[in-house]
């Protein structure tokens, strides 16, 4: 059982697909430790599907974020809708004097993440980013054989994958799409979608076409993940040597001291989960290789080949079927149970924008 039998009431704000595939199943399978108490959501049809897959059935709903951020219920409020209300949604909640937990990325530009951090000063609460892969036992693992290389000379950083469809209806959670929005729901996110956005590529100085504004929003979304576990590996990149934009695929070459990381990306209609980091020493080389996260039980793994005396030598490393969102619950829980600091902070994810800035100059 959790700590003194506490356990923490959660709010979610957005019961789309990532609320329906990841954050009601993995709460419920920890119902020692969270109990989600309430649901937000514009769409009426959505938060009566998404209590019904609640254990018991007893979350309560709303439309309205102010009501599920001011109750006594809610410890812990998950932000988990469309980018674009990620700050304002978090500043109300720590307004509330509620911890946060928002998933990637946490916005859409700079002005937003300062916005945020300032809300924090002044709260009891504290905000958390969701880059569940960082929390996987399989990364740390391979972050302890990376150190193990006497002198790193290449690194890859790969995602790629196929339609996020393939592997959600696979989940076994059966989650279903609504479209009962009202045109003042619909048009408020498409404002806001043309304001954040625009906003992010004016802070780097790029255009805001069309074509940059959809690679952003890939950088934002896809991008994060790679990015951010590419920087608690190997730390920040000096600047990056060029880049390369043909749609739906990208590549970007990092400056690192001493070595280059090629960056791969891309997204299209081949049903696979590519995504791994690959680090290259002269007599070891580390790979970590991550499985769609949306279906539950497929390992991470650590891959390391090596010269052992002259032979070669192959370990493969599987830590745990734990997946890594559940991991990442339980660094939550003791993160407001206990004090414990978390890496995944606001001031952690201004780094994101800051490789994001060096890519949109190498355009």
């Amino acid at each position: 059982m959790a700590p003194e039998n506490r356990i923490l009431g959660v709010g979610l704000i957005g019961c789309g697909e990532v609320s329906q595939v990841v954050h009601i199943p993995t709460l419920g399978f920890l119902s020692d430790f969270f109990r989600i108490a309430y649901l937000c959501d514009v769409s009426e049809n959505a938060l009566e599907h998404a209590k019904g897959k609640v254990i018991g059935g007893v979350a309560k709903t709303t439309r309205d974020p102010n009501e599920l951020c001011a109750s006594s219920e809610v410890d812990v409020v998950f932000v988990v809708n469309s980018t674009e209300y990620h700050a304002d949604h978090a500043i109300l909640a720590l307004q509330n004097n509620k911890h946060v937990l928002i998933e990637k990325p946490a916005a859409f530009n700079v002005r937003d993440l300062q916005r945020i951090k300032e809300a924090e000063k002044t709260s009891q609460g504290k905000v958390m980013i969701g880059y569940m892969r960082r929390y996987a036992s399989a990364f740390q693992t391979a972050i302890k054989e990376i150190g193990g290389i006497d002198k790193i000379l290449y690194a890859r950083v790969r995602d790629i994958i196929g339609p996020n469809s393939a592997f959600v209806t696979q989940s076994g959670t059966f989650p279903k799409k609504f479209t009962d929005f009202r045109k003042e729901d619909s048009d408020d996110l498409k404002a806001r979608n043309t304001e954040s956005v625009g906003a992010g590529l004016t802070e780097c100085g790029a255009e805001t076409s069309d074509g940059n504004r959809l690679f952003w929003q890939l950088l934002g979304g896809l991008g994060s993940h790679d990015l951010s576990a590419m920087r608690e590996a190997l730390g920040m990149p000096e600047g990056v040597f060029g880049a390369s934009v043909t749609m739906p695929f990208w590549n970007v070459l990092f400056k690192y001291p001493g070595f280059n990381v090629s960056y791969e990306s891309g997204i299209d209609n081949v049903p696979r989960f590519d995504a791994h980091i690959e680090v290259y020493g002269s007599d070891k080389t580390v790979k970590i290789q991550y499985d769609t996260p949306y279906v539950k039980g497929l390992p991470i793994t650590v891959h390391i080949s090596e010269n052992a005396d002259g032979v070669y030598k192959e370990t493969t490393l599987r830590t745990t079927y734990e997946d890594a969102y559940t991991q990442e619950m339980r660094e939550l829980y003791d993160w407001v149970t206990a004090d414990k600091p978390v890496k995944t902070t606001i001031e952690d994810s201004e780094n994101d924008f800051k490789i994001f800035n060096m890519i949109m100059k190498a355009l």
